[in-house]
């Protein structure tokens, strides 16, 4: 039996090695020809000396190349750490020192990225492309990297990773500190994709038209793992493109699933009524990510003719919660837990388990929970209760017919676009500026992203900083979604008696207009 992504490709490739894998653009990867490429990326990490263990960094866009570095490094005994694209220098050092990445695979727009960075532990770039700088360390272009790893060069047993032998390391965190490396086992992958493409019966006759980034949790754990996992077919984008989008959803036959997030939905009706494209219901269309307000769920509805699936999950756990693929889809929730998967609602001080209709912080358990964070046994510790439960830091409640419904984040979190936004990062930034006395950042409603990020700030004496000029600040340092798209200015901060920021007096004010913004992006 297969106990990992990268076996169940190797059983594909044998069993049907023309079946096509992944569609990019004018190419098609067959199971046969992705998985020889797999084993000549792992020969290549085995040959410039990746050891079990070791750290393989993913900071690539969208590509077939994406899916062999990823399983590639899993044959090779390394551990996959999946870096966002729109990450600047800041986020990168931090998440190249803390993983300790060895070799980065990424574009020649990522190598310049890295360049300027000291990494103590990379020793070798992997540039998909032609690298066009000079770099601090080792560079090979892709092209060569694979040739180094053909099967007559390199005399390598190749084994495929043990359960209980780290997969992934996705970056998340809370609300103060640094970004927090999640530290996923291969068998917490197979559980959980195993659970979610049960609950979704995904087949080897899918075909997934997938534009969520794949260095995020819902594009790479469910989209990519999902289509491998059952020998299913996937039409890889680089990113999303409404107008394409539709178009594919509409070409008869080709597609039977597409997974996106609210704002991806939000824009697929916009352009469906701006065209007057036909309506063709899927198989399945799937949201996360960020909450479905229950009105887009039924523009959705009447202009293509299906309910969404709405489903739950975070970077720790893969999926936790979905709404059933046979049954009632409820708007405003996101269901309950996958097979084999358990949850509950508990009182966020003593965590004691709530009855139905009371709101409390939400715990999860089972086979697809992460084994920790890397480096920070205090914050591993902290995350589960006893018994094993893990406290998602997320507010909600549960119907007595065992539908829940998410109703805020413990820990402030802003989600825009299906994007994490930490205000603790976006604050320490932008206090960075001289002309910056004070901040805070929250998120404030938004139709097209969910929630945009705002900043309240306080100037410095003698300062009159422009919006425009804290928006480009922060552009320059953080990742592009992280900036804020309006920027108030105030004579102080509201805060309690123990001097804390009281976010949520900002947020009236904003909304009831007492406070008005001077700039936006």
């Amino acid at each position: 039996m297969a106990d990992s992504i990268v076996a169940r490709v190797g059983q594909h490739a044998r069993q049907w090695p023309e079946r096509p894998a992944i569609l990019f653009g004018d190419a098609t990867l067959t199971y046969g020809r992705l998985y020889a490429d797999i084993e000549r990326f792992a020969r290549a990490l085995s040959r410039v000396g990746l050891h079990e263990g070791e750290r393989v960094g993913l900071f690539l866009e969208n590509r077939p190349e994406f899916a062999t570095a990823y399983l590639g490094a899993h044959l090779a005994g390394g551990v996959v750490t999946l870096i966002n694209t729109q990450y600047r220098q800041m986020e990168l050092s931090h998440i190249l020192t803390d993983a300790a990445v060895s070799v980065c695979v990424t574009s020649p727009a990522g190598a310049r990225e890295l360049q300027p960075l000291t990494a103590p532990a990379l020793r070798l770039l992997v540039i998909v492309g032609e690298p066009d700088g000079v770099a601090s360390v080792p560079v090979v272009t892709y092209e060569d990297f694979m040739r180094s790893g053909e099967a007559e060069n390199a005399a390598i047993i190749l084994q495929p990773p043990q359960p209980d032998a780290p997969a992934i390391i996705g970056y998340t965190s809370g609300t103060t500190g640094r970004a927090k490396g999640a530290l996923l086992l291969h068998r917490n992958l197979m559980a959980n994709i195993t659970a979610i493409t049960t609950a979704w019966r995904w087949t080897s006759a899918d075909r997934l038209l997938l534009v969520l980034p794949l260095f995020h949790a819902h594009g790479l754990l469910v989209g990519l793992n999902g289509t491998l996992f059952t020998g299913a077919s996937v039409v890889l984008r680089r990113r999303f493109d409404a107008l394409e989008a539709l178009a594919a959803i509409m070409d008869d036959g080709a597609i039977s699933m597409f997974f996106g997030v609210p704002t991806m939905y939000g824009r697929l009706v916009a352009e469906a009524e701006r065209t007057g494209a036909p309506a063709r219901p899927l198989r399945l269309f799937v949201s996360g990510s960020a909450p479905l307000s229950p009105d887009l769920f039924a523009q959705f509805e009447r202009r293509f003719g299906q309910r969404i699936l709405e489903r739950y999950g975070m970077t720790e756990t893969g999926m936790n919660l979905t709404n059933p693929y046979d049954g009632e889809r409820r708007a405003g929730t996101v269901g309950g837990p996958f097979p084999g998967q358990e949850a509950r609602v508990v009182h966020s001080s003593d965590r004691h388990i709530l009855p139905a209709g009371e709101i409390g912080e939400i715990e999860v358990r089972g086979p697809h929970v992460f084994a920790g964070y890397i480096n920070r046994p205090d914050a591993t510790a902290d995350a589960f209760t006893e018994g094993g439960w893990f406290k998602t830091g997320d507010l909600g409640w549960v119907s007595s017919d065992e539908y829940y419904t998410i109703t805020g984040r413990a820990r402030e979190l802003i989600i825009s676009g299906g994007y994490n936004v930490y205000p603790r990062e976006v604050e320490d930034t932008l206090a960075a500026h001289p002309a910056v006395a004070e901040v805070a950042v929250l998120g404030a409603a938004d139709a097209d992203l969910g929630e945009q990020v705002v900043a309240v700030v306080v100037a410095a004496l003698g300062a009159t900083p422009r919006a425009e000029e804290l928006i480009a600040f922060c552009r320059e340092r953080l990742a592009s979604y992280k900036k804020p798209r309006q920027v108030y200015f105030v004579d102080s901060l509201p805060r309690n008696a123990l001097g804390k920021v009281q976010k949520h007096l900002l947020s009236a004010q904003i909304a009831k207009g007492a406070i008005s913004a001077d700039g936006a992006s």
